[in-house]
C-alpha cells in the first residue's frame, strides 16, 4: 500500500494563498471549535512521543480524507459536465463553482470519468 499523496493545488503553483475558514470538523464538540488553540486535544499532550504519534495519525487521516474527497469532487465534476445532461455545466462554469482553472476542471472531469469507469462509488450512492 502506498503513502497517501496530497491532491494538487487546483489554482496552480503561482496562485496566491487564500485565507479560507476551515470546514467545521463534525466529530469535535462545538465548544472546541470556539477555541482557536484547540485541535483534537493535541495541545494537551505533553509527551512529545505521544504528540508525534497522535499528530501523525491525524495528518495521515486528513490526507486520506482529502484524497477521497478529491475523488468525489472528480466524480461530481464528471457527472455535471456529462454532455448527455440537459443541464450540463461548461468547464468554465464548473471551474468557477469549484474555484479551479478550466484546465484543472478538464483534468478533474477526466479523472472522474475514469473513476466511474473503474466502478468507483458514485457520490449519490455514498453513505
Amino acid at each position: 500500500m502506498s503513502e497517501p499523496q496530497s491532491a494538487p493545488d487546483p489554482r496552480g503553483a503561482a496562485a496566491a494563498p487564500r485565507r479560507l475558514k476551515p470546514a467545521p470538523l463534525l466529530f469535535e464538540p462545538p465548544e472546541a471549535a470556539a477555541d482557536p488553540e484547540h485541535f483534537f486535544d493535541l495541545e494537551s499532550i505533553e509527551d512529545p512521543r505521544e504528540l508525534l504519534s497522535r499528530s501523525t495519525e491525524l495528518a495521515l487521516a486528513f490526507r486520506a480524507a482529502a484524497d477521497r474527497a478529491t475523488e468525489f469532487q472528480a466524480m461530481a465534476a464528471a457527472q455535471l459536465a456529462d454532455p448527455r445532461r440537459f443541464d450540463r455545466l461548461t468547464l468554465a462554469v464548473l471551474a468557477e463553482r469549484a474555484d479551479w482553472t478550466e484546465d484543472y476542471a478538464r483534468k478533474m472531469v477526466e479523472f472522474g470519468r475514469s473513476l466511474m469507469r473503474e466502478g468507483g462509488a458514485r457520490p449519490d450512492e455514498a453513505g
